[in-house]
């Protein structure tokens, strides 16, 4: 529906725009077209440009084809008409048998029969392989991304090759529901919640205010920017409906992630008292520095590090990218903890989604695991 009425010059423009960051109702007011059609056919096709059609090198062209029709008029043998083509015999007897033979072969309308009958679609490969699939979806169900589904079968498979596919093949399954492969409902489970692909959006940057006393990243030493020894930390709040809010703090070698319930809500001395006890619970050579963001919430920073040792360093006003492994595991938190929803849970259940997600592999770690790496790096130290 949304196919047939857009043509191919619209459906085109429609990606050109998607790429350049535009939304679906934009683009449907630049080619003219009701947003509804533009967005059902961006459904239909899972939010990713289709492939365009080729010509096989090795398969007849137009100009062939009417090569052989005018040697047919001519009553040539077929192996006539091969050698002014430069054809196998066969393959002229082929075409002339399966084109209405002789008397019927026409060149426009064998080369358009020709271009149709190549259109056969492929079987997905989740579709034909049951255990890859049950593979796959497990680990949906478990939160994984597709990105780090296809590197741990390749890690655990390396000889397999059934056993492996591509994150992209992942994702077409999951947005391409006419692939037959894997349950439309398996979306959920990933990050964005999206069921098309989308151009990845940008977060504005926010400031915060102003804290007295407060040590800038620039201060900070060089061990923390090289990620060379542990202990180092980022942090922020994760919040949900007001007035609920939960600290997350990453270390920065491991990514190694702790959550902290505020059950008192998130004002200054709040946030100190709770996060004075999470670090507490910590191994001395794991309690180096924090780097927080300007929020008004860490205003006791000095207090906080008298009680726990730890220094905390502040970044440049709207620069969350100067604690970018933070800002990443907040998007991971997401898939628990959904915007508008409330983050008011008890420590327990942040301690159990911080372990489920210290157990998945991330790909700046060599694709093994938070934990294993922090296993690592406190063993060796």
């Amino acid at each position: 529906m949304g196919l047939s009425r857009l043509s191919g010059l619209e459906q085109e423009r429609i990606w050109e725009l998607r790429a350049g960051g535009r939304s679906l109702s934009a683009i449907a007011r630049a080619i003219g077209q009701p947003r509804q059609t533009v967005g059902r056919y961006v459904a239909l096709t899972g939010g990713r440009r289709p492939v365009v059609r080729r010509r096989a090198p090795l398969c007849l062209s137009v100009a062939e084809r009417e090569e052989i029709s005018r040697g047919l008029a001519r009553g040539e043998s077929c192996r006539q008409i091969a050698v002014g083509v430069a054809r196998s015999h066969t393959t002229i007897s082929r075409e002339v048998r399966h084109n209405g033979g002789r008397e019927g072969y026409r060149a426009q309308v064998a080369d358009r029969n020709a271009w149709t009958r190549a259109r056969r679609p492929k079987p997905a490969k989740l579709a034909i392989n049951a255990l890859l699939r049950a593979v796959v979806e497990e680990k949906l169900e478990r939160k994984w991304s597709p990105e780090q589904i296809a590197c741990w079968l390749k890690r655990t498979y390396p000889d397999c090759e059934v056993m492996r596919i591509s994150h992209e093949t992942i994702y077409l399954s999951l947005f391409v529901q006419s692939r037959g492969a894997l349950r439309r409902e398996l979306t959920v489970q990933l990050r964005s919640g999206r069921v098309t692909r989308r151009p990845q959006a940008r977060a504005l940057a926010q400031g915060r205010g102003q804290i007295v006393g407060k040590l800038l990243i620039s201060e900070r030493p060089a061990e923390v920017a090289d990620r060379a020894v542990p202990g180092h930390w980022e942090g922020d709040l994760l919040l949900g409906t007001l007035p609920s809010a939960i600290a997350t703090l990453v270390e920065r070698s491991t990514r190694y992630t702790q959550l902290v319930a505020l059950p008192d809500g998130h004002g200054a001395e709040a946030v100190r008292v709770a996060l004075t006890a999470s670090i507490a619970s910590l191994p001395a050579q794991l309690r180096r520095s924090l780097t927080w963001d300007q929020g008004l919430e860490m205003a006791e920073h000095a207090q906080f590090s008298v009680d726990s040792g730890v220094t905390v360093y502040f970044c440049d006003p709207k620069s969350p990218w100067q604690r970018g492994s933070n800002e990443n595991t907040n998007g991971l938190l997401r898939q628990y903890f959904p915007k508008r929803s409330s983050v008011a849970v008890s420590q327990e259940h942040l301690d159990a989604v911080a372990a489920e997600l210290n157990g998945r592999p991330r790909k700046t770690l060599g694709w093994i695991t938070p934990a294993e790496k922090l296993a690592e790096l406190t063993t060796a130290n």
